[in-house]
């Protein structure tokens, strides 16, 4: 579980094929504490398992399936990706209630830059945008955001000049993939209303 408040941004090293998937390296800087063996931290909002960790450097594994869905398929080296380790008992829960597990890709559609800020528009698929409310909650790439504007298949957040600098968010442009996750008690609250088991 994770809050989508991202702890920083990391250099990726490398990408190196791994059976059907890819072992990425990453920068520990930041992670010193928080990268044992096993732990589980998120990069771009997508929870991945420390299978291996250096002085410098922190290794984790991504399937198929998670390349396919996510935008960490598009990694390569050089690129930076937002982290955040795991959820403790008694951290502060200053974002939201964050899985981990990414929804689907969305696009950024529109960039409108005022000064040092910025209100952005995501493409979405319309089953997204029914687990959205204005005022509501959504991750965009590990962050966590409050909804503006929502609309049939797309939906506006507006970035405070923090935001934009200590995030991956700070440099997508349009046409660039971001990682979705909608709000899990969203999900929820749909399910039951649709009155669907499993739905």
């Amino acid at each position: 579980m994770f809050t989508g408040l991202v702890r920083g941004l990391a250099e990726v090293i490398s990408v190196t094929p791994d059976g059907p998937g890819v072992t990425i390296t990453i920068d520990r800087a930041g992670l010193e504490d928080d990268s044992d063996l096993g732990a589980s931290i998120a990069l771009n909002g997508c929870c991945l398992t420390v299978v291996a960790n250096y002085d410098d450097r922190v290794d984790f594994q991504a399937g198929e399936e998670t390349l396919s869905r996510t935008n960490l398929g598009q990694l390569k080296a050089g690129d930076r990706v937002n982290v955040e380790p795991s959820l403790r008992a008694g951290d502060p829960l200053g974002g939201h209630y964050v899985t981990g597990h990414i929804d689907a890709l969305g696009t950024v559609d529109r960039r409108d830059d005022d000064s040092d800020w910025s209100k952005f528009w995501f493409r979405v698929p319309q089953s997204l945008t029914r687990q959205m409310a204005s005022k509501g909650s959504v991750t965009v790439d590990g962050v966590s955001l409050t909804l503006v504007d929502v609309e049939e298949e797309r939906f506006s957040v507006a970035l405070i000049p923090h935001t934009l600098q200590a995030t991956t968010l700070g440099g997508r442009q349009p046409g660039d993939r971001v990682n979705i996750e909608t709000d899990v008690l969203a999900k929820y609250v749909e399910r039951q209303l649709s009155g669907r088991p499993g739905a």
